[in-house]
């Protein structure tokens, strides 16, 4: 066998996933995103208490991949404001996770501004995910909804249900475990 550049003995782990339960998190950041479809606002974090405190810093400095990404991030759709009953949902949603950040910083009201949302506390609810990619299916877990942290403090929330894939009849695939993609650190 040939020698090549670049060899380096060393173990491969797997990366940690984060497990499904609420946390007590840090904003570090929002970034409006826009698509053809619509526009999302991404709210990135880091668990900001508990055992898991620093988890996305850590992952993030533990991986040594050129395409890393920052995996504590909240994608929440903004309505559209058309009237339909989908966008009654997002509007909901929307209205609820603003919610959860001003009963979780006392003084604050949501401006408009998402640069207004750094530094700011915030409960998030993290659920498993399956997910398939190249044929291949697997779980993760995902930030499913925001709390408020005092709730998560105290235990006063309800888990979210587990989100599998909505599968076609007589498909099968391979499965591991692992991690979707997220947006590229943006701060």
């Amino acid at each position: 066998m040939k020698k090549f550049t670049g060899y380096e003995a060393k173990r491969q782990t797997a990366r940690e996933v984060l497990p499904a339960g609420g946390y007590v998190a840090k904003i570090l950041g929002a970034k409006e995103m826009e698509y053809s479809w619509g526009n999302v606002l991404a709210i990135h974090f880091d668990i900001e208490e508990g055992e898991f405190r620093g988890f996305f810093a850590r992952d993030y400095e533990s991986n040594t991949n050129e395409d890393r990404k920052w995996r504590g991030v909240y994608r929440l759709t903004e309505p559209k404001d058309d009237g339909s009953e989908k966008d009654g949902w997002t509007k909901n949603t929307f209205n609820g996770a603003m919610w959860a950040i001003e009963e979780s910083n006392p003084g604050y009201h949501w401006n408009w501004d998402e640069e207004s949302l750094a530094g700011k506390t915030v409960g998030v609810i993290y659920r498993n995910r399956e997910w398939e990619k190249d044929g291949n299916t697997g779980w993760t877990t995902e930030a499913g909804m925001l709390e408020s942290a005092d709730a998560i403090r105290s235990g006063r929330y309800k888990p979210m249900k587990d989100k599998p894939l909505k599968k076609a009849a007589g498909t099968a695939a391979n499965t591991r475990r692992g991690s979707a993609a997220d947006d590229d650190l943006p701060f």
